[in-house]
């Protein structure tokens, strides 16, 4: 091929030297216009010099029938009625000739989809266009002249590729909905898996003065219930007070899962600082007890802490409608004593509803069934427990017959409402390092958000990736950074290998 190319001087036209005038330019664009349709269309293009009246082959019936003969209906140009023009360019026949627009624009030039020129063509329409749309962009191109085989499909996909049409338009990154780990669906004592956050403020009358109280929520992740505590500050202080208040109270807690706050993060180095912890470890076990370990969410993934982030929600609700009748002056005792009665109404909530209309069925359960049911130890005790021991003599024997009723409707009733999953459904690509991303900040237009690198990415258990470490560079400083697949936008893709 290249050497043909050599060989045929048509193609191989250069300019005079000096300044450039349009006429080369347009000789120019001719040429390799027609360098392009010699590499596509070769036997078209031999079919075609064999036939008289080029021009006129559309209009002229029996040299249309015989152009239909001789140009095999598999060719891409078979349904364009194409012509070679006086310059011996392939153009599209059609159905304009009657028309009284531009000679260009009724009979364009005919284009491979997957030649380079075809970019760069798409590339400087689009670009003239301001990155408009698929639709503006094609009829861009057939007003310059230019017919692209499959062109709406080759538009299209140029178009995805386009960074700045990435960065203005491109959809954020989602991967199917993951499991629910293992404390979600496995019966424990309450609060032994807790997720935690802070909510509010809330202002409260203190003497003549207003001051701000915070809430602090844990909420088991099996049975579903809640414990409310208040903060007087956000510091790691005030939260320590607040989770020491918590364990005396609700027992030992063996995880607790939050996001990233600076008062979480700051309790856990103060304890791992203070503390031996194989001293601790050995002195826990032997009183049948864990170690707390904190585990974090990635900054900006609220939705990984949907269980207390919902739990919130329920929370706010019913202290709106308390303080409708407690009014809004409360001091720090009414605003405890409102928190209480909040933590009641939460608990005594319906975790399922599907029996709730039929006068025979069982009670339905609720969290309040469940907390003065929780021994001292994490793990359930042994034996087996049947409906007569509520009548049992031993009143432990009935306590645990109670508690083992409870999960057992928990797992009957409402552990199959969390097999559904809402949204996320399909698997998607997972991220890969050196993808290159962008970085989505509500704070910032779309137009500013930085673009950044993936460095790291974190699989789960099923082996989707949907939290990965990105590299940022701001003002010549490099920083990395854990985020959700959610918060980023593809741009570019790693290159293989």
């Amino acid at each position: 091929m290249i050497e043909r190319r050599r060989n045929n001087k048509e193609h191989n036209w250069r300019p005079q030297q000096g300044f450039l005038t349009v006429k080369e330019l347009n000789i120019a664009e001719e040429t390799i216009i027609k360098s392009v349709q010699a590499d596509c269309y070769t036997d078209e293009i031999k079919t075609l010099k064999k036939l008289d009246g080029n021009e006129d082959m559309f209009s002229e019936r029996h040299l249309a029938r015989e152009r239909n003969l001789s140009i095999k209906q598999q060719s891409s140009l078979f349904r364009l009625d194409p012509f070679l023009d006086e310059r011996q360019v392939i153009r599209v026949g059609g159905r304009l000739r009657q028309s009284d627009t531009e000679y260009n624009v009724k009979h364009p030039v005919v284009l491979p989809k997957n030649s380079h020129i075809t970019q760069v063509i798409i590339r400087h329409v689009h670009e003239e266009q301001g990155h408009q749309g698929n639709g503006i962009t094609l009829n861009a191109l057939r007003e310059s002249g230019y017919w692209i085989i499959g062109g709406r499909s080759t538009v299209r996909h140029f178009i995805a590729q386009c960074v700045i049409c990435r960065k203005c338009r491109a959809r954020r990154q989602t991967q199917k909905m993951s499991d629910l780990p293992k404390e979600r669906v496995t019966p424990a004592a309450p609060f032994t898996y807790t997720g935690m956050d802070v909510f509010g403020p809330f202002y409260v009358k203190e003497g003549r003065k207003e001051v701000k109280r915070w809430g602090l929520i844990f909420t088991c992740l099996s049975s579903r219930a809640i414990h409310l505590e208040t903060l007087n500050k956000m510091d790691t202080d005030s939260f320590i007070n607040g989770l020491r208040r918590f364990t005396c109270r609700r027992g030992k807690v063996r995880q607790l899962y939050s996001d990233q706050g600076t008062n979480f993060i700051g309790a856990k180095n103060e304890f791992q600082s203070t503390l031996d912890e194989n001293a601790v470890k050995s002195f826990l076990l032997k009183n049948d007890c864990d170690l707390i370990k904190f585990k974090f969410n990635v900054p900006s993934a609220s939705h990984m802490g949907g269980t207390w982030e919902r739990q919130i929600r329920t929370v706010r609700t019913v202290l709106s409608s308390l303080l409708k009748t407690q009014g809004t002056q409360l001091d720090d005792e009414g605003l405890r004593t409102l928190f209480v009665e909040t933590e009641n109404i939460v608990n005594s909530r319906p975790l399922t509803v599907q029996n709730m209309s039929e006068p025979d069925s069982e009670e339905v359960i609720s969290p309040n069934h469940l907390l003065t049911l929780k021994s001292r130890t994490v793990q359930p005790p042994p034996g087996v427990f049947l409906p007569p021991d509520v009548y049992s003599r031993k009143r432990w024997r009935r306590v645990q017959c109670l508690s083992e009723q409870f999960w057992r409707t928990w797992h009957k009733e409402y552990c199959h409402l969390l097999t559904k999953r809402q949204k996320w459904i399909k698997p998607e690509r997972n991220s890969k390092v050196g993808d290159i991303v962008l970085l989505c900040d509500e704070d910032l237009p779309r137009i500013s958000w930085p673009l950044a690198k993936i460095v790291k990415v974190y699989p789960s258990t099923d082996g989707l990736v949907r939290k990965v470490q990105i590299l940022l560079t701001r003002n010549n400083r490099r920083s990395y950074l854990d985020r959700p697949i959610h918060k980023l936008i593809l741009i570019q893709e790693a290159s293989p290998g």
